[in-house]
């Protein structure tokens, strides 16, 4: 096995099945999957945050999906519909949609109640609240859940190339017909590097768009792992359920 000489070979950086396509295929996938489960789980998960209602429900949902597999529901999918890429992005929504809706509903209902009544007092709408003081409060939770989430999907759309679509899994399964073990070792390379560089970006992008104040704390992964956020956690549901039957009192 000689990776040096795999990537060093320019045979392997041209044409369609060179590297540089095989990536914008892989982020192309990936891309669109996340934007379809930002569009789902955002806003359903900064409503139930900022109403208190509903946040078992999204709990069960997010737990719902993270148990499904997802090479399983892929193969289904394409039994079901055939070879199309519907079924590979409805594969991959099952592992972005729980950390950005766990992210976003963390981030809505954990954002401090005082600046919440303080916004309400001065004669702010419901739908005002909601976009311009707790969604900027919530975005590194929010964040947070995208970084999970883009990490987990680049991971995984190698399985695109399952269903005969391309991306960088072309790699692993053709490596693995021809018993290529460096192809499929380079593939593996470029699938890691690739959500390095995208993780990275993020981070980037977070910290710029983040308020400095809001920086203190580390939310690269605690919507799945820090306990004391975790909404799995019935406490920072039923603290939010009771807050909000204060002001509605």
């Amino acid at each position: 096995m000689n990776l040096g000489a795999w990537f060093t070979d320019p045979a392997n950086w041209t044409g369609p099945g060179g590297v540089p396509t095989r990536v914008l295929e892989h982020l192309y996938y990936s891309g669109l999957a996340l934007v379809i489960a930002i569009l789902i789980a955002v806003p359903i998960g900064a409503a139930v945050g900022h109403t208190g209602r509903g946040g078992f429900l999204v709990v069960g949902i997010a737990n719902w999906l993270r148990s499904l597999p997802d090479l399983g529901l892929l193969i289904l999918m394409v039994l079901l519909v055939g070879i199309s890429l519907i079924s590979v992005t409805v594969a991959l929504l099952v592992l972005a949609i729980p950390p950005l809706l766990a992210g976003t509903y963390a981030g809505v209902a954990n954002v401090d109640r005082s600046v919440v009544d303080a916004a309400r007092g001065v004669g702010m709408r419901e739908r005002d609240i909601l976009l311009r003081v707790e969604l900027p409060n919530a975005l590194p939770l929010l964040l947070g859940g995208l970084r999970a989430a883009a990490l987990q999907v680049i991971a995984t759309t190698a399985i695109a190339a399952i269903a005969s679509f391309g991306g960088l899994g072309r790699y692993l399964i053709d490596g693995q017909a021809y018993r290529d073990y460096t192809e499929m070792a380079a593939g593996a390379v470029l699938i890691a590097v690739l959500a390095l560089v995208v993780e990275g970006v993020l981070a980037g992008v977070q910290r710029l768009v983040v308020s400095p104040g809001l920086r203190a704390v580390d939310t690269r992964t605690r919507p799945p792992a820090e306990p004391a956020n975790d909404p799995t956690s019935p406490a920072p549901t039923d603290r939010s359920s009771h807050d909000m039957a204060g002001v509605n009192s």
